[in-house]
């Protein structure tokens, strides 16, 4: 089967950075689906592990996590699902990756493909809905107030992959008055059509303007980039005994400023289920269905925002390329070989 891997981590515009090769099909076992993957879509964890993680001497690492394909077989074990249903998974952080022509995925982790969506479109969905679905309900319950806070989410980087979907949920699913940041023209018309409330200018001091809306200091605070540019604003303008999460990877992270209000801070990682096969791993299952379900409703849209044509090696540079610019808005897909 075709596959894109890379060997040694190398910048993105080194000529082997990213490598089309084959590869044996796998087999499907225990709980294991076997997808013919149809679409992909690119996160920035790919260009973090091809940029800096060696794989074993020798050894092809294939990236790739979000998928949209038909499965083309099953283990043993499967219970959820049969050949040639519609899938779309976020996959595991400890096995082999969406960027090659059939790939295994537990079916504990993966759901029903939304109906009303082609396979591009459901292929930009997965990780972001997994990571802003857990962050919200799971790490900030969102549906439990703050008492006396403003009853409002910030969300630190609106357009991104998992601010479009984070923008989505709160605004759909709760009560809340959605807070987003974008910083060009473009990306504040992307978040104000998702439907966020307001749309502060993340290029500035944040917490002048948050307080300049005069509703008060909000309940919620979601960080999903530059966190640790924001600390200082982040910790000024939440409220009292407030919830705050991040999903960025700042070297250190000092919480300490918010120990006089009170202030939770909670870490979010949509592989922690999977890595550690926890007792709730197939929340993520009916999570993506939930997704699935919204979707085929209405309620919340894809947020592809690229497509870069078929799923290669040149092709998968431009997409790394594009989000190690830090200009990318929403997600961006690949589909077919």
């Amino acid at each position: 089967m075709r596959a894109v891997a890379y060997y040694e981590p190398q910048p993105i515009t080194a000529e082997t950075s990213l490598v089309d090769i084959d590869l044996p099909k796998p087999e499907a076992k225990g709980r294991d689906l076997l997808v013919e993957v149809k679409a992909v879509s690119v996160n920035p964890v790919d260009t973090k592990i091809r940029a800096g993680m060696q794989p074993e001497a020798g050894q092809p690492k294939v990236l790739g996590w979000d998928a949209a394909g038909v499965v083309a077989a099953i283990g043993p074990d499967v219970k959820n699902f049969k050949v040639g249903d519609e899938v779309f998974y976020a996959g595991a952080f400890d096995r082999s990756g969406t960027n090659a022509q059939f790939h295994l995925i537990d079916e504990r982790i993966a759901g029903r493909k939304p109906k009303t969506l082609d396979f591009s479109a459901a292929a930009a969905l997965p990780l972001t809905s997994v990571t802003a679905w857990e962050m919200l309900f799971d790490r900030l319950h969102i549906d439990t107030p703050v008492p006396g806070a403003a009853n409002a989410i910030l969300i630190i980087g609106g357009a991104g992959g998992v601010g479009s979907i984070a923008v989505q949920l709160a605004r759909q699913l709760t009560n809340l008055t959605v807070i987003a940041t974008a910083s060009r023209p473009e990306t504040k018309k992307w978040v104000e059509e998702l439907g966020a409330h307001h749309v502060i200018d993340h290029s500035k001091p944040i917490a002048a303007q948050v307080e300049a809306l005069g509703i008060g200091a909000p309940a919620f605070v979601f960080s999903t980039t530059n966190s640790a540019t924001h600390h200082a604003d982040i910790a000024a303008l939440i409220a009292p005994q407030g919830r705050f999460g991040l999903i960025d990877d700042p070297k250190t992270y000092d919480i300490v400023p918010f120990k006089w209000k009170s202030v939770s801070v909670h870490w979010e990682l949509m592989f922690t289920r999977s890595y550690f096969n926890t007792a709730d791993i197939e929340e993520q299952h009916r999570l993506l269905n939930k997704v699935s379900e919204l979707v085929d409703a209405g309620t919340i849209r894809t947020t592809l925002a690229d497509d870069l044509g078929t799923i290669s090696a040149a092709n998968l540079k431009k997409a790394h390329a594009l989000i190690e610019s830090g200009r990318a808005r929403g997600k961006i897909v690949l589909s077919g070989f």
